[in-house]
């Protein structure tokens, strides 16, 4: 049956999916919905869902059409929540949604609320054991409208689970991933016209972009509870090892470790999304131009680490090849790894990737 959101009670059975703005789902179908999952269909508006006429314990499910909508006072936070309960998915784009208000909240000269912010991103970032992997595919999440406030919450993803894969211990993972979450708060000291521009940035436009590493310092720095790791990480995110970055020109070991993992991650992102101003690339293409930059702009043990988490391929895996072909996976070669030998669907041919440099895997094939 078709029944209002606020008509829901624990215990309600989905039939189908609920999608969320990207057309992907944030609940899926046979969900027994509990009080968190109705609080996340709430903050995400959706107003009608389809349940079973029968509830988990199996009585009747008989919605009252009297019910009201509850006051905001009335909704429980979700931050106090047992998020872990929702699914993954669901939970990213509440965190998502939830960055979007902070940033609102900084442009309008609100200081940062350390314990707040905490308490919001701190239960996804450990959620990265329970997803491994697929924090590799969290470009797929975003919109080109939405991509700045997805970009934070992605860098913090992506940087915690490549510091879990270095073996830092969690508490130092958890505090790169707090640092990336953090790390471009200082875009809303930004004239808001850049950060939503349509076109290429100009050279004026980047010069302010530039700044903001400073801004994000900056917000930060009174903060007795944020730690020196944490603040100087922030402010060195956007060095690079040739001391080709920003805003101190730093080489080398003088860049903390941390800001080192979140410039690969960050790097990875903003080019696998789609922005305003920006095609989207494969992840495979954007590996192969990390491998490349990684003996100057970025630190080679990260780029290792980074490419041999997502490359983890097997015999067998089936993929898909910038020009549409489709084939499984039969030899892999460690020292290219993004280029393995694959055996093509259409005829059967083997088609070894390192002899065709303009073709690339474009995605992990679903079938």
């Amino acid at each position: 049956m078709r029944v209002k959101a606020s008509q829901l009670v624990p215990g309600c059975i989905l039939l189908n999916d609920v999608k969320g703005k990207t057309n992907r789902p944030i609940m899926h179908k046979n969900t027994v919905l509990t009080s968190e999952h109705i609080v996340v269909l709430e903050r995400f508006l959706v107003t009608e869902v389809d349940v079973s006429t029968k509830l988990e314990a199996g009585e009747l499910f008989q919605p009252q059409n009297n019910q009201t909508q509850p006051t905001q006072e009335a909704q429980p936070d979700i931050s106090l929540t047992k998020q872990d309960s929702m699914p993954f998915n669901a939970h990213y784009h509440l965190v998502v949604n939830d960055y979007q208000s902070l940033f609102s909240q900084w442009q309008s000269g609100i200081t940062v609320d350390i314990k707040k912010v905490r308490m919001l991103i701190i239960p996804l970032l450990e959620r990265v054991h329970e997803i491994g992997t697929a924090v590799f595919t969290l470009h797929h999440e975003a919109t080109k409208e939405a991509y700045f406030y997805h970009h934070s919450v992605a860098i913090g993803m992506l940087s915690a689970y490549i510091g879990m894969k270095m073996d830092l211990p969690k508490q130092e993972w958890i505090q790169i991933g707090l640092a990336a979450f953090l790390s471009d708060a200082g875009m809303a000291k930004i004239d808001h016209s850049i950060i939503t521009k349509q076109q290429t940035l100009t050279a004026a436009d980047m010069e302010q972009v530039k700044l903001h590493p400073t801004y994000s310092y900056r917000m930060v720095k009174s903060i007795p509870a944020v730690t020196k790791a944490i603040k100087t990480t922030i402010l060195q995110h956007h060095e690079r090892e040739d001391g080709s970055g920003y805003p101190l020109g730093l080489k080398g070991d003088t860049i903390h470790l941390y800001a080192k993992i979140i410039a690969v991650c960050d790097t990875y992102h903003a080019m696998t999304c789609e922005r305003n101003y920006r095609e989207k690339q494969s992840p495979f293409k954007v590996i192969e131009e990390l491998q490349v930059e990684q003996f100057t702009r970025f630190d080679p043990a990260i780029v290792h680490t980074f490419i041999q988490c997502l490359t983890h391929f097997s015999i067998g895996m089936r993929v898909r090849l910038s020009d549409g072909q489709t084939g499984a996976i039969v030899f892999i070669d460690k020292q290219s790894p993004t280029r393995p030998i694959i055996r093509l669907d259409q005829n059967e041919e083997l088609l070894k990737l390192t002899d065709h440099p303009s073709l690339y895997i474009s995605e992990i094939s679903e079938s």
